[in-house]
């Protein structure tokens, strides 16, 4: 069947089984829900707004740009994938979405330019590099640390941010050495 109704089904079946059934009241199994979607709620419409942004960069014609941008450029497509990627991660937060939009926004340019299966896989861990740095407060990823281990915004920003980017530097790092050599 389609997700909603899947998740409605087995939200209702959880509530029943779990919650009544077991003996409590529906009141408490309400306040129970109510309490559990809290942390998720944010993550939820973060990552919403996020896709709902990626999907107008794709739509507006803005990988067409990108596309003439990067052949005119004198920059290896392995760096401009990864900086693609990392403008689109600070200017709408969603690793999954800056991934997904870059992907789309560089693939013109890619098969304008007739690269290998090895280095379009380097290109595509470029992007999946640059999608992973600087996690900030439009991240769902970034709430989740944020609630789930009880920080304060200063210090997911001080230890979760520093620690992504550092991953994604190491990241891109090693296959944009890797792209010397792998043509």
């Amino acid at each position: 069947g389609h997700p909603f109704t899947a998740l409605l089904l087995a939200s209702i079946l959880v509530f029943y089984v779990l919650g009544v059934r077991r003996g409590r009241s529906m009141e408490e199994v309400q306040k129970i829900a109510t309490k559990s979607l809290e942390p998720v709620a944010l993550v939820l419409l973060v990552t919403g707004a996020g896709g709902v942004f990626g999907n107008v960069l794709q739509q507006s014609g803005v990988g067409e740009a990108i596309a003439n941008l990067m052949s005119g450029s004198g920059l290896p497509p392995i760096l401009l994938a990864f900086l693609i990627a990392t403008m689109v991660r600070v200017a709408q937060g969603s690793a999954t979405v800056s991934m997904v939009t870059a992907a789309g926004l560089v693939a013109p340019a890619i098969q304008q330019q007739g690269l290998s299966a090895p280095a379009v896989g380097l290109i595509a861990i470029a992007i999946a590099s640059g999608a992973t740095v600087l996690s900030h407060v439009n991240d769902s990823g970034f709430w989740l640390v944020n609630r789930f281990l009880d920080m304060s915004v200063a210090d997911t920003l001080k230890s979760w941010t520093v620690s992504v980017t550092l991953v994604g530097l190491t990241g891109f790092l090693v296959v944009f050495v890797l792209s010397f050599f792998i043509q």
